[in-house]
């Protein structure tokens, strides 16, 4: 499994605007894409000031998946130029972090 991480920056002002953007447009064209081997998508939120970082991380089962996902520049951020209008600045490249391990909590 791989896991594929990005981070984005926006104002105060736009971090509701990325957030719903993200939510309803950019996350189910991704689920419509229907990709082999993409597992899952998290958004995580912080807001630090002056601006609001935004963290994607995206579960595949393969580089390959990864790959049909990105293209073969697979550590290519992938940013539309609708979401790159509210950005302040962006990773252009994501990381990629084989899982090892993961442990879910006990009832």
């Amino acid at each position: 499994m791989i896991s594929r991480i990005w981070h984005g920056w926006t104002t105060p002002g736009n971090a509701d605007i990325y957030e719903a953007m993200l939510k309803e447009e950019i996350f189910v064209g991704i689920q419509d894409r229907n990709i082999r081997g993409f597992k899952s998508i998290q958004l995580l939120r912080s807001e630090m000031g002056q601006e609001v970082e935004f963290v994607t991380i995206m579960i595949f089962d393969s580089l390959d998946a990864v790959r049909e996902f990105a293209g073969e520049d697979y550590e290519a951020a992938v940013v539309p130029p609708k979401a790159r209008a509210v950005l302040s600045h962006f990773d252009e490249r994501s990381r990629h972090y084989e899982i090892r391990a993961e442990r879910q909590a006990q009832a």
